[in-house]
């Protein structure tokens, strides 16, 4: 991080910025998932080859489009990715992730889900497991789905 320096009116001497700002960048929304099952069990999805950051696990979930809100974009998304159908009072919001990458910085809701209608069937050619809150560290997930991992496992223990 780089610092500057400023001169006040009261004092000819540079004075250090306690924070600089850093350089601006795209911000990006998205929104996750986590569907719980009977066990208390986490489902994760794998990013298939060809996608960026291919070979991670996360929470499924996508981009906000224009004029979305979180939920619709979740119940969009869900439907897209895995066939099933979430009610908007079914979903409740957890916690958040908020990560800067090279090229954008990433603001990411958590919710949580126990309830759906339909069967999951992966529809995007990513691998799926359910797992339990005390593994997830074992899969390896994109830096700004690994924060997430403490308030599951809070909240599921």
């Amino acid at each position: 991080m780089s610092t500057t320096t400023r001169t006040t009116a009261s004092s000819s001497a540079p004075q250090t910025a306690p924070h600089a700002p850093e350089t601006k960048r795209r911000l990006l929304l998205v929104v996750a998932v986590a569907l719980i099952d009977d066990e208390n069990r986490v489902l994760i999805a794998k990013r298939p080859e060809g996608k960026q950051l291919a070979g991670l696990w996360e929470f499924p979930g996508g981009k906000i489009d224009a004029g979305e809100t979180p939920e619709d974009a979740l119940i969009r998304e869900l439907k897209e990715e895995l066939g099933i159908e979430l009610c908007r009072t079914c979903i409740s919001p957890l916690t958040f992730a908020s990560h800067t990458y090279d090229e954008m910085h990433l603001l990411m809701p958590l919710y949580i889900c126990r309830t759906w209608d339909g069967e999951i069937e992966p529809r995007e050619g990513q691998e799926i497991a359910w797992v339990r809150t005390n593994k997830l560290q074992h899969y390896p997930m994109p830096p700004a789905d690994a924060p997430l991992i403490p308030a599951l496992r809070d909240l599921l223990l």
